[in-house]
């Protein structure tokens, strides 16, 4: 895995200093941490005993290491939301720093559980870039997706099935966060096949079978779970009606299409959608690892004219095309926003092989180029 796959994520944890690491499962954090951080102490709750030791007494965790110094790292720690309690006195009173892992938040929130008043960083995993990838196939990562285990297996499928039936017994039914479980599942799929358009709670909740108030509350679930983004639409423009609804993207596009039981293929409907999902996926990472006050928005008239991203405060906006060959008529959704308002970058993202100007201030851009380029600073 060395060899073909190589982290951005860094943590810089000045002494004394200590983090969150959120993200979901399969993401990659328990492999950095023992091949990077190699800490001296590891304290996971997915393993039965240790779980079981620290629930029934969270003192032990004052009681074992309040004379240790250093950095120690609790996985999974939303197992135990009291075990805060007992950081939050270790941080005020020793010399220990901590990374506390996790791929729920919600449990925490939902408990009131003790998230530190500030005392920790937050930062968050994502699946892999295009840069941390040794020999990266696009095609393939369709399928895939790019969480590690997955994008490297030579049966993704087999893995993505047993992911979602994982997730599903480990995330939803071990915590009970709903009830349901079969009408969630049913939401998982629908919502799939929703992912990249606009949240249409209604329709969703009727396809789905349970009321829209639900629906509501199953986004919030897996938004908690850092399974999906909700992209919201950007709402300053002077001369026209816009789009006020949030576009809803699962967090990976191999999920999203084993889920929605699609293989796109190049040139087809679902490969555009999926292909915009991908770079979003690219755009979420920089945000996460680079620039974590980045917004990012999507633009649509009520008339239908859209672009895919707008990133920044209009400093970059960005349509997706998933073809090797941009037209005229691919552009005048980036024509009309300019109209409407100073945009600094106007891009368009897609498979053809060399950049060029297909409009005075309108980029065509490779893909590969453009993940480049943005982490290599041209856009911010």
């Amino acid at each position: 895995m060395r060899e073909i796959i190589k982290r951005l994520f860094e943590l810089k944890l000045p002494k004394n200093r200590s983090a969150f690491l959120w993200g979901p499962r399969k993401v990659g954090k328990s492999h950095w941490i023992s091949n990077t951080l190699q800490p001296r102490v590891l304290i996971d709750f997915l393993k039965t005993d240790v779980f079981a030791d620290y629930a029934s007494r969270p003192s032990l965790l004052r009681e074992r290491y309040q004379d240790h110094k250093g950095l120690l790292v609790i996985d999974e720690v939303q197992k135990i939301p009291s075990i805060l309690d007992e950081v939050h006195w270790l941080i005020e009173h020793s010399a220990l720093s901590f990374l506390l892992t996790g791929s729920s938040a919600r449990k925490l929130r939902r408990g009131h559980a003790n998230l530190l008043g500030g005392r920790a960083w937050r930062k968050t995993m994502v699946p892999l870039s295009y840069l941390e990838v040794k020999g990266f196939d696009l095609a393939r990562a369709m399928i895939s997706g790019l969480l590690p285990p997955h994008f490297l297996s030579p049966d993704p499928i087999e893995d993505l099935r047993a992911y979602v039936g994982d997730y599903l017994k480990d995330e939803i039914a071990a915590e009970a966060l709903t009830q349901n479980i079969p009408a969630f599942i049913t939401f998982l799929r629908v919502a799939a096949m929703s992912s990249s358009e606009l949240i249409n709670y209604t329709n969703i909740a009727r396809e789905t079978g349970v009321s829209h108030k639900v629906v509501r509350t199953y986004f919030d679930i897996l938004e908690d779970t850092y399974l999906c983004v909700r992209l919201s639409p950007w709402k300053k423009s002077k001369n026209r009606r816009m789009i006020l609804t949030e576009k809803f993207y699962l967090f990976d596009v191999g999920v999203t299409n084993y889920l929605a039981r699609r293989q796109p293929r190049l040139g087809s409907r679902e490969f555009g959608k999926s292909f915009e999902q991908y770079i979003l996926m690219e755009l979420r990472a920089y945000q996460a690892y680079e620039n974590p006050d980045l917004p990012l928005y999507y633009w649509r008239t009520s008339t239908g004219q859209e672009v895919d991203f707008i990133v920044g405060e209009m400093d970059l906006a960005i349509e997706v095309k998933g073809s090797s060959r941009v037209h005229e008529g691919d552009i005048r959704s980036l024509e009309t926003l300019r109209e409407d308002g100073p945009v600094k970058r106007c891009l368009v993202v897609c498979l053809e092989k060399e950049r060029r100007t297909i409009r005075k201030g309108i980029d065509i851009v490779p893909w590969d180029d453009f993940i480049r380029s943005l982490w290599d600073g041209e856009f911010f």
